[in-house]
């Protein structure tokens, strides 16, 4: 049911859609008022709505929809506001620790005397399980059989909860296991454009579709004008119980697009070079907003491919008006006719429509691609901002052989097969992830390469591990029509699943000959994949260079085998007649690609597969749970655990002491990401989250993943900053979660020894350098770090999900001051730090920080107190967001 405010601008209009009145806020009303706001950017439309439809004269007041009118004199402003997504989208990794979070508030409430049934979302809640899904069968007709069978097997307990949640909350709706991935299962049929619902008086109202979800991609679906961006699980938990989005209205960069793509250029290309030209601009915390007449020669599709990378770019979002083609995909996928025409008379309406010929928005700042000078790409070995242009990516592997590993490439026999393997060479090749599979383009492109391929009779490499993962089912059915999928399957790229597999690291285990080559001989094997993440570890632990790179790339690189040479001058391989095949005699033309999607995409494809969205597989279908209001838990379970969150809460939060001689759990360098911090792959044995779950009895092959178990703190908790590939600068050339316990100078892991000063009393503190927490909107990031005693983070910049998700879970976030680092300081990890009058800080104030070294002398520096808010330091002061809400809605 839509919540309105007391309408003190008297905005509130109608309009008939074929014969029903549709309710809405007009912004043209507003302006009467407030001043022009015709050239606002789009984005700052649908905020501006959002204030007017929940203005209340509390927690939205007139001034605040007045800041936001006014933006246009400044092109942006410093305020804060509380913003109201209509909905919220999870998937399975972040979404079963949010479900722990709902079902252990619901304990709490009932030990604060309330009722249990008061912890439940008050806005529509889409789970989709898409992230459980390993790679562990491939290049045969019967691994997606086998992989699905396997991912039941190990996942069970959590999808029994999951089902007691979709049962047990009100407007909480679970899309189950093999259906596809979130960003494209909310692209296709989830997200409206336009959403309605009744008010309190049974009117229909209509406002701008928005949402926030658990997964940093949630931005994809701005490519549909839905505007939409990642936050923490912790935050769209209290979004879910009715708690506004507090943020400051943002600077809004205007991204202008002109002309269009050269022949044999794909999405993928275009997207790497914009994350690489925004990554170069800095838009971190800033919305990037794409205008131009190069609008009319992108897809919806191509459109989704560039929003779905925002986090990627570092903006919180990057948003497509609504025009012609987002109503033709709406229509393509299958949206009801009613549906999409109340979104374009809503949207003319609201001058929410784009029209290229229509004047340009305001915006902060701009800048601008022909897309007509993008040529075909990678991106890495390591970060999805590193762009490098196809016919260098040779070059670049075999300098960084050279600079990094002070080596030229080699190659080593394989134990029991009959070829060797090298550096460089290609082992993972995965057609995955939501931002290329769910446009038709590329993935036509892909299977039109792997159909040239097979009649030139080559195949791929021995040692590449072939995968195919669409994010929807409606990509098995086009491929299939268009009699792509034998071809795809003939060079190995047979169907896997139906989630993000390989993309977020679930690429499962090499062949264990090579993994033992790879290993023994240290070599600097690589990954190409359709994906948007490349970080270190975060693949494979056997890669160290990962590529992103569009699906038909992915196919050519599986035929080469090799990034060491240059694909585009040397051949693939060698045809029937021993005539070399090079990459130009395989890729398609336009033209193909183009009349492949025009004869086998189509509307009754989208309707057959959706029209059941909600109802699973038999596996799905047999799981039974227990009804019940609150969640039963199972003790000894490794997979769900009661956390410790809410232990001896009590209505009025506990005092807020200060930061006393504080020692750094770590010291870290640059661009240290959420995957370094709360890696989501494979467990190793010998770790202590190994340890634990060998001390429970389960046996390795059963160890799963990091993100899998995401539901248990005690297993997250000893793998935050258990990243195989992270450096602490407290050791020297040591790779791993380790630190040094500094009473005794022992290096241990970080969990053990934070466990240690926990036992000591001793509180502790993180210091690192730029970009802090870039990457996946992962909560347990956060969660982890509170749990191991750390107060406060200290570091030369933030990335903004992870700073907001350290002030949701009550660890301070302090910002060294410009011309600060730690290495002007000379740290090295031995010294304390105390930080005073924490009880009384202020939004963004400057904080002191005392610093005593080893030898006993002492100094101050000083940092910016990154809690931006005022709401965001009352969640501070009452120890996390969820204890803030808990405490209000048991009141």
């Amino acid at each position: 049911m839509t919540q309105t405010g007391q309408d003190t601008l008297s905005t509130r209009s109608s309009l008939t859609v074929e014969g029903r009145t549709v309710h809405y806020y007009s912004l043209a009303k507003a302006a009467e008022k407030l001043g022009d706001v015709s050239r606002l950017p789009f984005s700052m439309k649908v905020l501006l709505e959002n204030l007017l439809r929940f203005e209340d004269g509390n927690t939205v007041t007139t001034d605040d929809v007045q800041a936001c009118a006014d933006w246009l004199k400044e092109r942006k402003i410093s305020r804060e506001i509380q913003y109201r997504p209509a909905r919220v989208l999870m998937q399975d990794f972040t979404g079963v620790p949010a479900v722990v979070d709902l079902a252990a508030m619901r304990d709490a409430m009932t030990n604060l005397g309330g009722e249990a049934e008061r912890i439940n979302p008050q806005v529509p809640v889409h789970l989709v399980i898409d992230h459980s899904v390993m790679v562990d069968e491939f290049g045969t007709p019967q691994a997606f059989e086998h992989n699905v069978e396997l991912e039941y097997q190990r996942n069970m307990e959590r999808y029994e909860f999951l089902k007691w949640g979709a049962g047990a909350f009100d407007n909480f709706k679970v899309v189950p296991p093999g259906t596809g991935i979130c960003h494209q299962v909310n692209l296709e049929n989830l997200a409206k454009g336009v959403w309605s619902s009744e008010d309190a008086n049974g009117d229909l109202v209509a406002y701008p579709d928005t949402l926030v979800g658990t997964d940093s991609h949630t931005t994809m679906v701005n490519g549909l004008g839905v505007l939409g961006w990642g936050v923490g699980g912790i935050e769209a938990e209290a979004a879910m119980l009715g708690q506004p989005v507090s943020m400051l209205i943002p600077e809004v960069v205007g991204f202008n697009l002109t002309g269009a793509m050269a022949e044999g250029v794909t999405a993928t290309d275009l997207v790497l070079t914009v994350v690489q030209m925004l990554r170069e601009k800095g838009v971190v915390g800033r919305f990037v907003e794409f205008y131009g007449e190069g609008l009319k020669a992108l897809t919806l599709a191509d459109r989704a491919t560039i929003a779905n990378m925002a986090p990627e770019y570092g903006a919180t979002c990057g948003f497509f008006p609504i025009d012609e083609k987002t109503t033709e995909y709406m229509r393509l996928t299958g949206r009801d006719e009613w549906q999409i025409a109340m979104t374009e008379a809503y949207c003319r309406e609201q001058g929410l429509w784009h029209s290229v010929e229509d004047e340009d928005p305001v915006f902060t700042d701009t800048l601008e691609l022909d897309m007509g000078a993008v040529v075909p790409s990678l991106a890495g070995p390591k970060r999805p901002q590193d762009k490098v242009i196809l016919p260098e990516v040779d070059e670049l592997f075999n300098g960084e052989m050279q600079s990094v590993y002070g080596r030229d490439a080699k190659r080593v026999p394989v134990d029991g097969l009959n070829h060797d393997i090298g550096d460089g060479d290609v082992v993972i090749a995965a057609i995955t992830s939501c931002t290329n599979t769910s446009n038709p383009a590329v993935m036509a492109a892909a299977g039109l390469v792997a159909r040239k391929a097979r009649e030139k009779g080559l195949s791929v490499k021995p040692w590449v591990k072939t995968s195919l993962a669409p994010g929807s089912q409606v990509v098995t059915d086009y491929l299939d029509k268009a009699g792509l999928s034998d071809d795809l399957d003939a060079m190995g790229f047979d169907l896997v699943g139906y989630g993000c597999t390989t993309c977020i690291g679930n690429s499962g285990p090499l062949a264990a000959p090579i993994s033992k080559a790879v290993n023994g001989e240290d070599l600097v094997v690589a990954s190409v994949l359709s994906g948007n993440r490349n970080f270190e570890g975060r693949v494979s632990q056997d890669v160290r260079a990962n590529f992103l790179a569009s699906p038909p790339l992915v196919v050519a690189y599986a035929l080469k085998g090799t990034v060491t040479e240059d694909i585009t001058a040397t051949p693939l391989g060698q045809d029937m007649d021993g005539k070399d095949v090079f990459l130009a005699d395989v890729w398609p033309s336009n033209a193909e690609v183009a009349d492949t999607i025009a004869a086998h995409v189509n509307r009754d494809m989208f309707e057959s597969r959706y029209a059941n969205v909600f109802d699973g597989d038999e596996m799905w279908r047999a799981i039974d749970v227990e009804p019940s209001a609150t969640y039963t838990w199972r003790s000894g379970s490794t997979y769900v655990q009661n956390p410790p969150y809410f232990e001896g809460m009590t209505m009025e939060p506990e005092a807020i002491e200060d930061i006393v001689d504080a020692r750094p759990l770590a010291l870290f360098g640059q661009s240290i990401t959420t995957d370094h911090i709360s890696p989501a792959g494979a467990i190793k044995e010998d770790s202590p989250a190994g340890k634990y779950l060998t001390d429970h009895q389960v046996n390795r092959k059963d160890f799963n993943s990091y993100g899998s178990r995401r539901g248990n703190h005690e297993v997250m908790m000893r793998g935050t900053f258990a990243n195989i590939r992270i450096k602490n600068q407290m050791l020297e050339n040591v790779e791993g979660g380790f630190t040094k316990y500094i009473p005794t100078g022992e290096m241990m892991p970080i969990y053990d020894a934070a466990m240690r000063y926990k036992a000591d009393g001793t509180p502790l503190v993180v210091i690192a350098g730029k970009e802090y927490g870039t990457g996946s909107s992962r909560d347990w990031a956060a969660k982890g770090t509170n749990l191991l005693g750390v107060k406060a983070v200290i570091v030369e910049s933030f990335e903004r999900i992870h700073r907001s998700n350290l002030v949701g879970m009550g660890v301070l976030p302090l910002q060294f001051a410009e011309g600060t680092t730690r290495e002007t300081l000379g740290l090295d990890g031995s010294e304390t730090f105390t930080i005073k009058r924490v009880a009384s800080l202020d939004p963004r104030q400057t904080v002191e920080v005392e610093m005593t070294r080893a030898n006993g002398d002492t100094a101050t520096f000083e940092t910016l107190c990154r809690i931006d808010t005022a709401n965001e330091m009352e969640y501070f002061r009452h120890g996390g967001i969820l204890h803030y809400v808990l405490r209000n809605l048991a009141a």
